[in-house]
């Protein structure tokens, strides 16, 4: 792990981030890097595009009539809104599967609105405004379309849990031997594998050119619906979200928890001829969401790295760069009175 963002206070260096990523091409290339990109590490919610893969690849969205959308939101970590929850709801009604399936647990939402109906006014908190309600639903339409058990679908044992870790495998070029398993916090299983892989496996998500037929397939269609519809992938305002609406249709974004990031360039975005590339980002402190006056949530390390990485590689113009400029790459610190009183910026350069 190298120095990645250091925050200062006046004239010091009060906290220093520590981070390392890793750049890489469809074609297994390592293009950049900062820091051990053999660091073994969970990709957490920035695997939910390739654990939803194998679904689509059975045609399950379309078996099911699933829209666009709703396809987006399998691969989300959404905040909790009343949209979100909805359209989970209509991806349940129209797979056969209900609420009390889902096996994800309750947290409080992330949206400031459910928020203080679930504090301030007593809104229960239900499986449905878990950030991962569309990932088990997703896995449970999957059991459906199988005629697989609905009671055991987390089970690493299940089939659908080892298509997941064998599609992985694939997409990241790694032996099952070594990847290493462990429970999530909304107790699927997820995946334990070193940065090079893990941003293998998005630059092939976001260039399958080389891949199966239908593998290729699923991965534009997983692509094209998170690109269309960003803000069910995490919400309004959110990083994901807003990376790629400023995108323009060539980046797509996932964050994970405890401070994992990954990042899918579409063939074209570094340029006419620019094969597709994957990022992946890894925070070693966690990086954990903090909560502003307006109960919006942020993160202040994991955005402010990978605009940078972004920006080093040449993937965003200076236009791009203004309209996420309250994400980083530099930002200044405020006490409580708003008051400037140092700033977040990155402390390293890439290399290639």
């Amino acid at each position: 792990m190298l120095p990645v963002l250091e925050v200062t206070r006046g004239q010091v260096v009060e906290c220093i981030h520590f981070g390392a990523a890793a750049v890489v091409d469809a074609q297994g290339n390592l293009l950049a890097s900062c820091g051990n990109t053999k660091m073994v590490a969970f990709l957490r919610s920035s695997a939910k595009p390739l654990q939803c893969l194998p679904f689509v690849e059975r045609n399950g969205p379309r078996a099911f009539g699933l829209t666009e959308r709703e396809l987006a939101l399998l691969c989300a970590s959404h905040t909790g809104s009343d949209l979100h929850v909805q359209t989970v709801a209509g991806i349940q009604a129209k797979a056969g599967i209900n609420e009390a399936d889902l096996q994800c647990g309750t947290h409080l939402p992330e949206d400031a609105e459910a928020f203080k109906a679930a504090v301030c006014g007593g809104s229960p908190l239900t499986p449905n405004r878990h950030n991962c309600s569309g990932k088990h639903s997703g896995m449970l339409a999957h059991a459906r379309l199988r005629g697989l058990p609905l009671e055991t679908y987390l089970d690493m044992s299940h089939p659908i849990q080892q298509d997941i870790l064998a599609t992985l495998c694939e997409m990241c070029a790694i032996n099952v031997q070594k990847v290493k398993i462990g429970i999530d916090g909304c107790s699927a299983p997820n995946f334990a594998i070193p940065l090079y892989n893990a941003a293998l496996g998005y630059a092939r998500l976001a260039d399958p050119a080389s891949l199966p037929t239908e593998r290729a397939r699923a991965c534009r269609q997983i692509t094209a619906a998170m690109s269309r519809y960003p803000e069910m992938v995490a919400g309004y305002g959110k990083f994901d979200t807003r990376l790629m609406e400023v995108g323009g249709g060539k980046i797509i974004s996932k964050g994970g928890a405890d401070g994992y990031q990954a990042v899918a360039l579409l063939p074209g975005a570094l340029g006419a001829d620019s094969p597709g590339i994957g990022i992946v980002l890894k925070i070693s402190d966690g990086d954990a969401a903090l909560r502003n006056k307006d109960l919006t949530t942020y993160h202040r390390a994991r955005p402010a790295v990978m605009l940078e990485i972004l920006r080093q590689l040449g993937a965003l113009d200076e236009s791009q760069l203004a309209q996420l400029a309250e994400f980083g790459p530099i930002n200044p610190v405020l006490n409580n009175r708003g008051l400037v009183v140092g700033e977040r910026r990155p402390v390293f350069e890439l290399q290639r």
